[in-house]
């Protein structure tokens, strides 16, 4: 991976997991009024729901820059995975959150009380749709710079908070307005579902990467494609390809014909690296060189998109 590529995604990662903190507190501040003066369930399923926003999001935080410290004695692959640690805790805080709202609107639901102060109430939810939307909108760019895992948990867990205050703003609306507060805690039920959905999709992503489960088949394939461009590479064997935070590491072998000399090798693998990082700017390569015809000898058998040979 080149420095200026490694610096901008850590630039972007530190930029808006600080902007998602601000973002929390204010939310927070902002939910907590209207909770005081409406009652309504649903926005306090909102308002736990931002409190927790802000204890991932502090997780988050430092975990994007304890994962872009460089490697070091105990730590030969670097931190990457703190990324994935991140995202898993955000998962369990979700968790957490989806079953104390559920509870809480379940009870609403066979004690409904009536939701008071709805303008003061609507506005709030108002305001916290648009800037949850900026948010979301920000970690988007942050995410196509950088690849962040954790900024990736973090903007999953913000948007489904953002359709979670569509469905709040609908039940506070109708619970103040139409003298309906069972539709108010209903809609503090769905708020939950939502989030326990959405804790689901984060717990499976953080654990693949804790797990080292391979890039995508179009990730490897490309790989495979970039490497044997260069005619004298005829084969490649034991491709191993996985994500550890926004660094793909890319190991293999490959077949080259035994007559080369050592200078002649390296530069093939050397102009192999460059071709894997034309397309894969933030990837850690690794090739080995084989002479061809006695990888067999040494290699383990494969298939699928992981093994090419030169008739692939």
């Amino acid at each position: 991976m080149t420095t200026t590529a490694l610096d901008d995604v850590h630039l972007a990662t530190r930029n808006v997991t600080r902007l998602s903190v601000g973002v929390a507190v204010v939310l927070i501040a902002l939910k907590a009024f209207a909770l005081g003066a409406s009652g309504s369930v649903s926005i306090l399923a909102s308002l736990a729901d931002s409190a927790l926003d802000l204890v991932a999001s502090l997780g988050t935080f430092f975990a994007v820059r304890w994962a872009a410290a460089p490697p070091d004695a105990e730590h030969r692959y670097g931190h990457g995975k703190g990324e994935a640690m991140a995202a898993l805790v955000q998962a369990g805080l979700v968790f957490a959150s989806a079953l104390f709202i559920g509870w809480e609107a379940v009870q609403r639901i066979f004690d409904p009380r009536p939701v008071s102060s709805g303008y003061w109430a609507v506005m709030v939810m108002l305001i916290s749709i648009a800037l949850t939307g900026w948010l979301v909108w920000m970690q988007d760019r942050a995410i196509r710079r950088s690849g962040s895992m954790a900024v990736k948990a973090d903007r999953a867990h913000y948007a489904a908070d953002l359709a979670a205050s569509g469905v709040v703003l609908i039940g506070v609306a109708s619970g103040a307005f139409l003298a309906a507060p069972g539709l108010d805690a209903a809609a503090g039920l769905i708020v939950a579902v939502w989030l326990f959905w959405g804790a689901l999709g984060l717990l499976r992503e953080a654990a693949d990467h804790l797990l080292d489960r391979a890039v995508p088949d179009a990730d490897r394939i490309a790989i495979t494609t970039a490497v044997l461009a260069d005619p004298r590479i005829s084969g490649i064997h034991q491709l191993r390809s996985r994500m550890a935070g926004p660094v793909m590491s890319i190991q293999m072998h490959i077949d080259l014909e035994p007559s080369l000399t050592l200078e002649q090798a390296h530069e093939i693998v050397v102009g192999a690296e460059r071709r894997l990082l034309e397309a894969f700017p933030r990837a850690d390569i690794l090739i080995h060189p084989d002479p061809r015809g006695r990888a067999a000898m040494t290699s383990v058998p494969q298939s699928g998109p992981e093994t090419a040979n030169e008739n692939a």
